[in-house]
């Protein structure tokens, strides 16, 4: 294989006329590529893998998002858990057949090159290359899903890099170079790859799923494992020689790096520790059941038996629902009231002619009355420049419940 690589070099070099460039490449893919894959779909040449590389660029940065402006977002859990299911099946396929095609006890480490023959083993890896390329043009769907979901924070640089250049890795490794070393890295992806979509599965099942998910952070640190991994076992194509051409061991470890840069860059900013945020301060009311409640939106709940003093942000929960009057007789109407459902005007006195055990002073009610006060609220008077924020859903009659 190097001594192909040394003549296409070389009778490329030896013509400047670049109107010619093309018509080298052909003959220059026909003498260094692997001749067991002549013929193959989309394997004569890599116009078809470019062309669909352009066309999800153009869907997932432009016509996508702007095809979704206006819509809300697709609602797709179940094509979710199925599609994650899939790629699941199909890793779990190759990391299998990477194993049976040679990395069970037949590869080398350090370095192993790369078996042009026809021999079982030497087809079943060519297959199986075949098949990790067509499971690389599958992984379009993540971004596009991401499009139709409105998830615009998940398109990232890195996962653009990520889906735009593996199509590109995995047609050269069929035409060219079908096993051997390289295809180490194929094996680690496809372990990883079991892993992270099984993650994404669970994560699409709902809700009820999350507590499952506890390790996605270490997700990513196994991610980073698979660079380092593929880093050095490519620097050991470099010392020792088998064969394998040591310029692709030398873009496996470019790969690498830059892999590993965006990784780390990734990590840091999605798992950077954030620095706490100042608790609101804690408000103590002793109430019915005699315990101290935190009101960091101004709340208070529970059942209140004395005086409400100089003004209620807040609500007044563990009662009716909604800030409404609830099993309260009426027997009378609302007067001077907003029927909004809002009667207004501070409460500066006593609410009379009512059984409330206890007296409103003070206060902006700008919360919701929601509980009975020691029983049910009798209003036998009238309600007169009252302010409360709370809703009166309709006319009332005696003994009418408003909800």
């Amino acid at each position: 294989m190097t001594g192909f690589v040394k003549i296409a070099i070389d009778d490329y070099y030896s013509d400047s006329n670049w109107t010619t460039i093309i018509n080298k490449y052909w003959m220059l893919a026909e003498r260094v590529s692997d001749p067991r894959v002549q013929g193959w779909f989309l394997f004569d040449t890599p116009l078809p893998t470019v062309a669909m590389v352009c066309v999800y660029l153009a869907f997932v940065m432009v016509a996508g998002p702007l095809w979704m402006a206006n819509r809300k977002p697709f609602q797709i859990q179940n094509t979710l858990v199925a599609y994650n299911a899939l790629q699941v099946l199909l890793s779990s396929y190759m990391f299998y057949e990477h194993l049976m095609s040679g990395w069970w006890g037949d590869y080398s480490l350090s370095c192993q090159p790369v078996d042009y023959s026809d021999s079982e083993k030497a087809r079943r890896m060519l297959h199986l290359c075949w098949v990790y390329y067509f499971s690389k043009l599958s992984e379009f769907a993540d971004t596009v899903f991401f499009v139709l979901r409105k998830k615009k924070s998940q398109i990232t640089w890195l996962h653009l890099y990520h889906h735009s250049l593996t199509p590109f890795e995995a047609w050269l490794l069929v035409k060219f170079i079908a096993g051997g070393h390289g295809t180490f890295s194929n094996i680690v992806n496809n372990l990883v790859h079991v892993i992270m979509y099984s993650y994404y599965m669970l994560a699409a099942m709902g809700p009820q799923y999350q507590k499952y998910l506890w390790w996605k952070k270490h997700l990513t640190t196994l991610q980073l494992v698979q660079f380092f991994m593929v880093l050095f076992h490519s620097i050991s194509a470099l010392v020792y020689d088998c064969g394998y051409p040591k310029f692709i061991a030398g873009g496996l470890i470019l790969h690498s790096t830059i892999f590993i840069v965006l990784f780390m860059n990734f990590y840091m900013q999605a798992y950077k520790k954030e620095k706490p945020r100042q608790k609101p301060a804690a408000i103590a009311i002793n109430n019915n059941n005699n315990d101290e409640t935190l009101l960091p939106n101004g709340m208070i709940k529970s059942e209140t038996n004395g005086h409400l003093k100089n003004g209620l942000n807040g609500h007044i929960q563990n009662g009716g629902l909604n800030g409404h009057v609830r099993n309260g007789d009426l027997h009378t109407t609302l007067r001077n009231g907003d029927l909004n459902g809002h009667l207004k005007n501070e409460l500066n006195g006593h609410i009379k002619n009512g059984d409330l055990n206890g007296h409103l002073k003070n206060g902006d009610l700008n919360g919701y009355l929601n509980h009975e006060a020691n029983g049910r609220v009798k209003l036998n008077g009238h309600l007169q420049n009252g302010y409360t924020n709370g809703h009166v859903i309709h006319d009332v009659t005696d003994k009418e419940k408003v909800q």
